[in-house]
């Protein structure tokens, strides 16, 4: 059985994901076989599999940190939130219902056995397993039945190390009050604390230091820096969402902010290209004038439409249309871009509601989800997309929902449910595809078209190799937590356990 170690926040956003993704670097660069876990994860940012099942986002990166394929053994539960009140529940891939908060933290009690299972599955494949916890360990109304912080450090025999945030303040008293309120129990698990997202002098720090080593009794185990790395976010915590750009690139990309917005890492490596300023935007008055508008993926298509409507984006996009403007719709944003979507079986909210109709397809959701890995091309793009007929794409498709109408495909595809996806018309197409912008000839393809139509010549520079750019973040990653954490006695604490 392989050792471990598990990291635990003092809050939400506090980096574990970032830190769990680090220590999994460190260990393959040393030749060490890791694997990352994370017993349940809420989050609406996920991917699929090569069998074609679904699990978080974070993990993946973490298993890509780790030099290995993503299996939903690293992340057995996933919650996907479906209103304020309830999520989607995914258990080892699949979906098994939309349940209200009461209703999952009953049914998580008969869960603990599986997450085990899981746990010990992919133990078995590795030496070392870096464990994550959720939120805070601190949540004592939700001590009973925890199976993701002191609950799976329990189960798995693991050493914590708990990390507080020290940029938002209070990290002193968020790491010695964490400590308090956990059972002498889970307080003997405990081997360190780590102060994460510092800027400035470290020797600045130091009596701080001391006074929480001296009333914890823990050892302060790093102060890692904030670090800037670009690795894709876990959820819409996220502080991508809230950049403002200060003057605006040649090529102006805005990717409306739907309340339950998914899969936003879709558009990351837009970011990276050197001539696209990308915006995300909540209002007609944010939006402006962009060369591109995209609808994104959503949890609740119904609702993000309802708020489309309300908020006024979408008589602001149907004016953008109107003037011959671009508009891409991917997965939810491509169900709002056609005529109707109806749900007619209470998948998310019921009833049918008018889309768009600036594509003649009309969408009908069914109980069934869509998960599967795709390649495939454009075969029939028209208006200013046209030249990207041809291009190649590899990406997966995870949605509610099956789309229909007579016209022309827009992709043809290998290794779906179904051998085409999309439609387009004039300047307006829609898929459900994601991770499409993460190829290179893709995105150049797409800003080239762009270029054109704005009289410009295509671009000669090349757009980022999205995979090569990735491990290269890895790597600086993993660089910046060598230079916080003492890494000889995070070894040790492996070693030793508990």
């Amino acid at each position: 059985m392989a050792k471990s170690i598990m990291i635990q926040g003092t809050t939400s956003n506090a980096g574990k994901s970032l830190l769990c993704a680090g220590l999994c670097r460190i260990l393959h660069q040393e030749g060490v076989k890791v694997a990352p876990f994370k017993a349940q994860n809420m989050a609406l940012n996920s991917f699929i599999t090569g069998e074609g099942l679904e699990m978080g986002r974070a993990q993946v990166v973490q298993a890509e940190c780790a030099g290995i394929a993503p299996s939903v053994k690293m992340n057995p539960i996933l919650l996907k939130p479906h209103s304020d009140v309830g999520s989607q529940v995914i258990v080892h891939g699949v979906p098994r219902g939309v349940m209200p908060a009461r209703e999952y933290y009953q049914y998580k009690k008969e869960l603990k056995k599986e997450v085990l299972a899981a746990y010990e599955a992919l133990a078995e494949t590795c030496d070392v397993v870096v464990i994550e916890g959720a939120g805070s360990p601190a949540e004592i109304n939700l001590r009973e039945d925890d199976l993701v912080n002191m609950g799976m450090a329990e189960m798995a025999r693991a050493p914590v190390l708990i990390c507080g945030d020290i940029d938002r303040g209070g990290v002193f008293a968020s790491l010695y009050g964490t400590l308090a309120l956990l059972r002498p129990e889970e307080q003997e698990l405990v081997k360190g604390t780590i102060i994460n997202k510092f800027r400035g002098d470290v020797e600045i720090l130091r009596p701080g230091l001391a006074m929480l080593e001296e009333l914890t009794g823990k050892p302060v185990v790093g102060v890692v820096p904030m670090l800037d790395v670009d690795i894709d976010d876990e959820d819409s915590l996220s502080t991508r969402l809230e950049r403002r750009a200060g003057k605006v690139g040649l090529i102006d990309i805005a990717v409306v902010r739907m309340p339950r917005l998914s899969n936003f890492t879709d558009f990351n490596p837009l970011e990276r290209m050197e001539e696209v300023t990308l915006r995300y935007v909540k209002s007609p008055a944010e939006l402006g004038k962009p060369d591109l508008v995209i609808l994104p993926g959503t949890k609740n298509t119904m609702d993000d439409l309802r708020w489309l409507r309300e908020s006024g984006l979408e008589a602001a996009v149907l004016r953008h249309a109107a003037a011959e403007g671009p508009v891409v719709g991917i997965c939810g944003g491509y169900q709002m871009l056609g005529r109707t979507v109806s749900d007619p079986e209470g998948v998310e909210s019921g009833g049918s509601l008018r889309g768009l109709g600036l594509l003649d397809t009309e969408t009908v959701f069914l109980g069934e989800k869509t998960r599967t890995q795709v390649t495939g091309r454009f075969r029939n793009v028209e208006g200013c997309f046209a030249p990207m007929a041809g291009v190649e794409c590899k990406a997966y498709e995870i949605h509610m929902g099956v789309t229909r109408t007579a016209g022309v495909p827009l992709l043809e595809l290998q290794g779906g449910l179904a051998p085409v996806d999309g439609r387009s018309a004039g300047n307006v197409w829609g898929c459900y595809i994601h991770g499409i912008f993460d190829q290179a000839g893709w995105g150049q393809a797409l800003v080239n078209c762009l270029r054109r139509r704005k009289g410009l010549g295509e671009s000669e520079s090349a757009a980022v190799d999205w995979d090569a750019y990735q491990q290269q973040q890895y790597d600086k990653l993993a660089d910046g937590l060598r230079a916080g954490l003492d890494m000889d006695l995070v070894h040790r604490i492996i070693e030793e356990g508990v």
